[in-house]
């Protein structure tokens, strides 16, 4: 182990996107390629580890010299004289100077030294606004691969970073990246790139993962395996945090623990104002390893199952009977509350379900939602009967999403009957009152929620879409950010007219976006009338515990107030104020 030397501490502010707090070394996941193991070494091991890299770097010279010749001599032309540009880069001295300063500087393995340089240059290029020159950086990424298999037959084994617990420091996760992470190992990320509303960061909030963002050119910056810090109610990255800004944390970590602590001796208790009126907090869930998570957070049921995951996480969509599988299992586990499952919703900043031939122009306003299930039957039909095999076993739902209009209902109710139609036949049970229920994220579903209610049995107002789309703020562009108001005025009209024409019909309305776990504005939410809140896991006792602190008629005197507002920041002050006098504790 290197002899520890002592840093200055260094903090990056982001913006956050999960709270709590992480402490632990940071591992950086570059973009390209994998990176090597990481280990650290003694200086005196300085010296073998440059040798090392010399070796790697001419033996991939050699291997490119042969490629050269072997092309040429098959082409009759110079078409070998790309390997000479990949060669040129291994003889360029301030290539090879750089990382043998690394290999000292950073004391730690070759391997990893050389592959935090070139993810250095290669950061650097992506970011120049030439398109030829970041062309280039498949050039680099070949010849850096290559350099970092020849060192293999000679690296003795040594632990890997990601083997120990750790905070990740990336470019970018995408929501695959963040439902596949090893939450045992990963104790927070930071990303250059993202939005507090994107899917990566929703998910970051529902498994309880402190996360920050938007540490724009920062990244490339940090050094794996430097004992940080990483803020999720701040925003702040610290690297090489001083003794007392480790023992502010800790202090703030113990009292963060202590209002946990109290929240979980309530998560069986009723979820009703203090006057009495009740409703349902259930849990959004993606992964079947979160059922551990939604039993212990006290939710009464599950409002949201995202079935993306599941069913595009593959190479291939999985079967019927392995969807049926999966879906009971849920149903059982949260028996006899409620399971809503969601159908399909791909597309827009969530997994693509298959290839294009071309990209979307505009993927939110493209190929996405129930529009997919339409234009694929037969998925949408395995889909289907795999939910009505599960409703045999448990109190299933479904749900539709990104509906627009009558004439999608009107099919997906098709489709249903159908699949009713043929597993009568073929003697499989199934529950033949399953209710069916839509997203509200369109305008256009939520203006005409009255057309639309007769049709469903439930309306659940997805806010983070509805709200994009009403502002025309696309949630995860920087740039707009400050356009993309929950409480903006059209959006609160539009959520009020939902609730009221479900009101009408007989159709209860939950929430199930973001909105719903934002106990700023639970006062408003019960005020409109909802139903159901469906938040993450971890934010269900939080949730449960503000509804229980307010007098359901200060909500509703609330949104008569609200409802005259003309601005987002009045609107969300009247709501966050009455926050503050019922549970202020809860904010902090």
């Amino acid at each position: 182990m290197a002899t520890s030397v002592t840093q200055p501490e260094v903090i990056y502010e982001g913006i956050p996107a999960s709270p709590g707090i992480a402490m632990g070394p940071v591992y950086v996941a570059a973009r390209g390629f994998s990176a090597p193991e990481v280990y650290e070494i003694d200086a005196s091991a300085i010296p073998h580890e440059q040798e090392r890299f010399r070796l790697a770097v001419d033996l991939t010279k050699g291997q490119l010299a042969e490629l050269q010749n072997r092309l040429e001599n098959i082409s009759g032309n110079n078409h070998g004289d790309i390997f000479e540009a990949h060669i040129m880069l291994l003889e360029d001295s301030a290539v090879l100077n750089r990382v043998n300063h690394a290999i000292a500087k950073r004391c730690q393995n070759a391997e990893y030294a050389f592959y935090a340089v070139m993810q250095t240059f290669l950061e650097a290029m992506r970011r120049i606004q030439d398109p030829y020159l970041r062309e280039r950086t498949t050039d680099i990424e070949d010849v850096s691969r290559r350099v970092l298999r020849n060192f293999q037959a000679d690296a003795e084994h040594h632990p890997q970073g990601p083997d120990v617990s750790h905070l990740l420091i990336a470019y970018d996760l995408t929501p695959s990246d963040t439902a596949s992470m090893d939450r045992r190992q990963i104790l927070g990320f930071a990303t250059e790139q993202g939005s507090v509303n994107s899917h990566t960061a929703i998910l970051a909030r529902a498994f309880g993962i402190p996360a920050v963002v938007g540490f724009i050119g920062s990244i490339i910056d940090v050094t794996t395996l430097t004992p940080a810090i990483l803020d999720g109610y701040a925003g702040k990255l610290i690297l090489h945090p001083a003794p007392a800004t480790f023992s502010h944390y800790r202090k703030l970590q113990a009292e963060k623990a202590k209002i946990r602590k109290a929240l979980d001796a309530t998560r069986d208790a009723a979820t009703e104002t203090r006057d009495g009126h009740a409703l349902t907090v259930s849990a959004n869930m993606e992964l079947l390893e979160e059922l551990e998570l939604v039993a212990h957070s006290g939710a009464k049921g599950v409002g949201l199952y995202r079935t993306e995951f599941l069913l595009l996480s593959g190479n291939d969509i999985p079967s019927e009977a392995v969807q049926a599988e999966a879906y009971t299992r849920v149903a059982r586990a949260m028996a006899p509350h409620d399971v809503i499952i969601r159908t399909l919703d791909a597309g827009g900043d969530k997994l693509p379900v298959e290839p294009l031939t071309e990209p979307e122009p505009n993927p939110f306003l493209g190929w996405r939602g129930i529009r997919v299930s339409l234009a694929r039957p037969a998925m949408f039909r395995d889909q289907m009967r795999a939910i009505l095999r599960a409703s045999a076993h448990g109190k299933v739902a479904v749900m539709f999403p990104l509906v627009s209009g009558l004439s999608e209902i009107e099919r997906a109710r098709d489709m249903v009957r159908r699949c009713m139609d043929e597993m009568q036949e073929e003697g499989i049970p199934f529950d033949p009152k399953l209710p069916v229920g839509i997203m509200i994220e369109v305008p256009s579903a939520a203006v005409c929620a009255d057309l639309l209610a007769p049709m469903v049995d439930f309306f659940s107002i997805g806010t983070n879409d509805l709200i994009q789309y009403t502002v025309a703020a696309d949630r995860v562009n920087p740039h707009v950010a400050d356009l993309y108001r929950p409480t903006h005025p059209a959006v609160i009209r539009l959520i009020k007219h939902t609730i009221d024409a479900g009101i009408d019909h007989g159709v209860w309305t939950g929430i199930c976006g973001e909105m719903a776990g934002d106990i700023r504005l639970t006062p408003l939410l019960i005020g409109l009338g909802a139903k159901e809140l469906s938040v993450g896991p971890q934010q269900v006792p939080r949730v449960g515990q503000a509804i229980r602190s307010l007098n359901h008629a200060d909500c509703t005197a609330l949104a008569a107030e609200v409802l005259r507002q003309t601005r987002s920041y009045d609107i969300l002050n009247l709501s966050l104020d009455l926050a503050r006098n019922s549970y202020g504790y809860l904010l902090d």
